[in-house]
């Protein structure tokens, strides 16, 4: 199972929120040397938000997410403001390995298709974000319907990956809730990273069983509460 280790920007700084309120951000400095730490102890691949796009400042932080796609040598999937078509080609055109698109594919679906015929399926993500069982969108601010009903739509339409957010346990670091998690894992048959709560060796255990793709840390690494050489371990 792949590790991704969140580098999550808002104003410019690496932040970790707690389910998506902007007001609760905590900053951890510098995207680069924190991308830079997790490089360092092991990580192989980076989970890149940019914040300020997800909250509509799309261009925000362009330079930033620019730097560390050209300076670093890992697998990187970003998401966060990717709201165009113009928008998703230039970031895969300039080298990131996947993309996450949220809110762009539940208001046009049919891109999904368009960007995994054009770049190939394993380089599209779609965003399952949910929030009591509905799909989250425009920042966490609204909702769209079924959760699960939303990824096997995007499955159909060509995705070759999904990332899982459990928007209610996300940054509040008391581990994740197993039962959405089992039940979006049998009813797609592409990969899902699972991001939201992911606290401790045994969330990360408990996943890999599961058989999830992979999982995002977040806000227990930065806090300390886990570590990265931890989380790998247990996903061997």
């Amino acid at each position: 199972m792949e590790i991704f280790p969140a580098v999550d920007i808002l104003n410019g700084n690496c932040v970790q929120l707690v389910g998506g309120v902007k007001s609760s951000a905590s900053e951890f400095g510098s995207p680069m040397e924190n991308a830079r730490r997790w490089i360092f102890e092991g990580a192989k691949n980076l989970h890149i938000v940019n914040l300020d796009g997800a909250f509509d400042a799309s261009n925000a932080n362009a330079g930033i997410i620019r730097e560390l796609i050209e300076t670093t040598d890992v697998f990187i999937q970003l998401g966060g403001g990717i709201r165009s078509l113009e928008d998703a080609r230039g970031w895969l055109n300039l080298g990131v390995q996947r993309i996450i698109l949220s809110t762009f594919a539940t208001q046009k679906p049919e891109i999904i298709k368009e960007l995994s015929d054009e770049f190939g399926s394993e380089r599209i993500m779609a965003g399952v974000d949910a929030k009591d069982g509905s799909i989250a969108i425009e920042g966490w601010q609204k909702t769209a319907g079924d959760f699960i009903d939303w990824a096997k739509k995007f499955e159909e339409l060509g995705a070759g990956s999904l990332l899982y957010t459990n928007v209610d346990v996300e940054g509040r670091q008391a581990g994740i809730n197993e039962k959405p998690v089992k039940s979006l894992l049998e009813s797609v048959k592409i990969p899902v990273v699972v991001s939201g709560g992911v606290s401790s060796k045994t969330d990360v255990c408990t996943l890999k069983n599961l058989r999830a793709a992979g999982c995002v840390l977040g806000s227990a690494l930065y806090s300390g509460k886990m570590t990265l050489k931890d989380a790998l371990e247990a996903s061997l």
